[in-house]
């Protein structure tokens, strides 16, 4: 229980670092989105590295895990290239709507790499707090651009899938800063080539936003990567969806949007499908220790 209850207080870390690396980028202003992703992931990297560096024994991976860890990488990489694209490419709230299909691939996934079974009650949990969600982004459903709409699900379904893949890892032995700094590292060398062939100049305002959002991504990689090592998709993704909140608050604080009716009533949905999983979750353990 005590390893499930790091696992919900991590993913909403990690919600509420990822709301502000979201800010952060859209701070950044018309920059490519190459460029973000390679700042996103190269603060990363040197935090991951120090974090390495500074513990003994982090760089040791086992024979079975270095296939996982290169699959993570690659399938972490392809979602944040595939979520910006559909940022540049389609409305906001679209885009927003196909990055937070992931809790869902997680969990099936891991249901398919791990065997891990899905109990109706922890599903229907899931799908309330995606219906939650919507109420808060509004989604157009205009979904004309087909190859932009496509790209955008594909990202949600990769970062799914690596997220699984983390769960994987964890129970492999493969430590937690080393999937961060692996992961961040395969990232900059794949974008590093696009990188130069496009780069923007930037003022001193924007690298510094930059940083923030490399930093706040960081925070995000570490605690989403501790939480999936920890606790089954299962019992936690339904809390990834309180990074809706996060941002929509951190929206009104930098842009001074004001959330309207239906948002509020999409923030209850959530925060009792949070609850509601808790809850069943506890129940269950109980029943399960009475038996």
């Amino acid at each position: 229980m005590k390893q499930k209850y790091k696992g919900i207080l991590l993913i909403i870390c990690s919600a509420f670092c990822f709301a502000f690396m979201n800010a952060f980028v859209r701070l950044s202003g018309d920059l490519p989105s190459v460029q973000k992703s390679f700042f996103r992931n190269f603060v990363a990297l040197l935090i991951a590295g120090a974090a390495c560096f500074r513990e003994k024994g982090s760089l040791q991976i086992p024979k079975q895990g270095l296939g996982w860890l290169f699959l993570r990488a690659g399938f972490g990489t392809i979602g944040i290239l595939c979520n910006f694209y559909a940022i540049d490419h389609l409305v906001l709230s679209d885009a927003s709507m196909l990055n937070k299909m992931s809790p869902f691939f997680t969990i099936l996934f891991s249901w398919i790499l791990l065997k891990e079974k899905l109990r109706p009650a922890q599903g229907a949990a899931v799908l309330t707090a995606f219906l939650g969600s919507l109420l808060i982004i509004k989604p157009t459903l205009d979904f004309s651009d087909f190859k932009a709409s496509a790209i955008g699900l594909t990202g949600g379904i990769c970062a799914g899938a690596a997220y699984a893949i983390v769960r994987i890892l964890g129970q492999k032995g493969v430590n937690k800063n080393f999937i961060v700094l692996f992961f961040s590292g395969f990232s900059c060398l794949v974008t590093l080539p696009f990188l130069i062939l496009a780069f923007h100049p930037m003022t001193w305002q924007q690298i510094l936003i930059l940083i923030g959002a490399g930093t706040a991504a960081a925070g995000g990689q570490f605690s989403i990567t501790a939480a999936y090592c920890y606790a089954p998709a299962k019992e936690i993704s339904v809390y990834d969806y309180s990074q809706i909140i996060f941002a929509t608050t951190l929206g009104f604080l930098f842009f001074h949007e004001i959330p309207d009716g239906w948002s509020f009533l999409g923030y209850g949905i959530i925060i009792l499908a949070a609850v509601g999983m808790f809850i069943y979750n506890n129940y269950s353990k109980k029943g399960h220790q009475l038996t």
